[in-house]
Parts: C-alpha cells; structure tokens; sequence
C-alpha cells in the first residue's frame, strides 16, 4: 500500500494542480470581465475595416491603449516596439498585429524574482511582510486574504496591527485574525506603530511563526513623515531579524486608474517597495493600469485582486493576465 499510495501521490497531486489552475484561471477572467470588454471593444474600433497594419491603425492603437489605463509612457514602450516590428516586415495584417501586442503587453512586465505559489517554501522563517498603502484601497483586506492563502497552503501566520493611528483599522484587522483564525499582534490606539511591529517579530520568533504580515498608517501626511515612520519600523524589525522585513507589499486600488500610478510613485519614491498587490480590479474597466504601474516603476506586481471572497486574491502571472484580457468570454452578455 505504501508504494502504490508514493506512486499515485504525483498523480493526485498533478490532477489537484490543474483543477486549481483551472479555477484560478476562472477567477482572473470573470474578474477581468469590466476590463477586458472595454479593451476588446477598443481594439476591435483601432482596426475596424482594416486589412493590414498602417499609420492610423497604429495611431488608433495608441489612443485605445491610452484611454484603457495603460498610461502614456507605457503606452509608448508599447508601440515603439510594434513599430519595430512593422518596420521589419512588409506586410501586417491586424490579426497578427493583435497576437504582436499581446506578445509585447507581456513583455514590458518585469518578471518576478522566482516562480511564486502560497504553498512555495518561504526564503526565511519567518519571513516578514511589510504592508503599506493609502487608506481605503483595500489594505486591510489584502492583508486578510494573504493571511488565508498562506494558511490554507500550511503556513503558521501572524499578524501585526502597527495601523495604530485608525482605530477602525485595527479593529478590521482583528475581525480577520478572528475569522482567519490566525493569531495578532495590537496594542490600544495610538501606541507607536514601531513598537506594535517589534513586539509582532518577537512574538513571531517565539512562536515559530512562517509568515508576519503587517499593516502600516494608511495616511500620506507627506513623503517625509512617511519615510520616517516606516524607516522607524524597519529599524525596530530589525533589531530582532537583520535582515528583515524582506518584502515592503504596496497595496493599489486599480479602480483609481492613473492616481494608482500617483500613489505608486509617492510609495517607491519613500520606501523600498519590492512587491505590488493591485486590488478591485473585478469592479474596474481600469485593469490596464496594471502594466502601467508594473512598467513604470520596475516592481513585479505579486499579488491581484479579482473578487470579494478570501479566494478572490491571485498570484500574479503576466502571460495569464495578457492572455485574459484578449480573450472573449464563454458567456458573453445578452
């Protein structure tokens, strides 16, 4: 029994991995359904009555990507290569224009720094997660579905309640702890976010914790205080794990289009984003703005938001996204 059960293991295993990619898959299209209606519907009017790809079709591309959130620099990488592309061949016609731009939309992405799953193996132990972002783009939330995908995957989680300045924010934060049910670190409001995150790292090194997520001030007073208070938490963080924390999360609402892109450079420009976490894009015809964000700033999008549910929160594959955003629903809408 032992021997059969080693060798159908694998086989279980590989059935269980395309059944979840499968339904992963399922949730990055229908969360993509606002976004990928309007692009398609703008793509589909760039070429209209075209045969072959010239000047005004690129021109109209350029206007469809534009107007779809991919921003204006972004936008012009993009058809700076298709443009190469034309250049070297004769003849173009638009429906291999549409599998070029798909090719190069991928390509602008940077790529992540390894392949990413919840159930991967963690780099460190534990492996600190700071998480920053303005109020209300779904910090919180974010921090609550994390805590639930790296549960589900077998991770010992804790949480940080260093968002010392909102009372509601540790209380959201509590309310998913509870409902999660992984345990939290807080203190009363008002107490030094530094000192909530230092006693999370203790607690996370005493109870043998995998993973430490752990929320920050939402508000943007300016880039000085910013840099500052969270210059204050790594220094504290790290009088306990040197080389913590390893990731600085910044959370987005895509919904926000090109202010997302703002927020974004406020962040990168006062602390060492290394990871993005785009969310709401199931309630946005905005979802473009994630390859404005990913190419601007160089920082690999990690994690996407695509639903309300705890499962509702992806990791981050470029060539699914593309691929998503070009393909037409199994559905379509009467």
């Amino acid at each position: 029994m032992t021997n059969g059960s080693s060798f159908l293991n694998p086989i279980f295993m590989g059935l269980f991995d395309r059944w979840f990619g499968k339904k992963e898959k399922a949730s990055l299209d229908q969360g993509l359904q606002k976004t990928k209606q309007g692009f398609l519907e703008k793509l589909s009017r760039a070429w209209s009555g075209k045969s072959r790809v010239d000047e005004e079709v690129l021109e109209n591309l350029e206007e469809a990507l534009i107007t779809s959130d991919v921003g204006i620099s972004t936008t012009e990488a993009i058809i700076e290569r298709i443009e190469k592309r034309v250049s070297q061949d004769k003849y173009l016609n638009t429906e291999e224009l549409s599998q070029i731009l798909q090719s190069e939309m991928a390509a602008i992405l940077p790529d992540p720094l390894h392949d990413y799953r919840f159930d991967s193996v963690l780099p460190h132990k534990p492996h600190v997660i700071l998480v920053v972002g303005v109020n209300g783009v779904g910090k919180t939330t974010t921090i609550g579905k994390l805590a639930h995908q790296f549960k589900k995957a077998g991770k010992e989680v804790l949480l940080g309640a260093a968002d010392t300045f909102r009372a509601a924010a540790v209380d959201q934060l509590t309310i998913w702890s509870e409902r999660v049910g992984v345990p939290i670190v807080k203190q009363s409001m008002g107490s030094d976010p530094a000192a909530v995150a230092f006693d999370t790292v203790q607690s996370a090194l005493a109870r043998g914790s995998d993973v430490v997520l752990i929320d920050t001030a939402g508000r943007l007073h300016n880039k000085a205080h910013l840099m500052e208070e969270l210059g204050k938490i790594k220094r504290v963080i790290q009088k306990s794990i040197p080389d913590a924390p390893h990731e600085v999360l910044l959370v987005l609402d895509g919904s926000t289009g090109q202010n997302a892109v703002e927020q974004a450079r406020h962040f990168s420009a006062a602390t060492s984003v290394n990871s993005l976490a785009v969310t709401k894009l199931d309630g946005t015809a905005k979802g473009g703005v994630v390859l404005a964000i990913a190419h601007q700033f160089k920082i690999p999008v990690k994690f996407i938001g695509v639903g309300e549910q705890m499962e509702d929160l992806l990791v981050f594959d470029k060539h699914e996204f593309v691929d998503s955003l070009f393909s037409l629903p199994d559905n379509p809408p009467a």
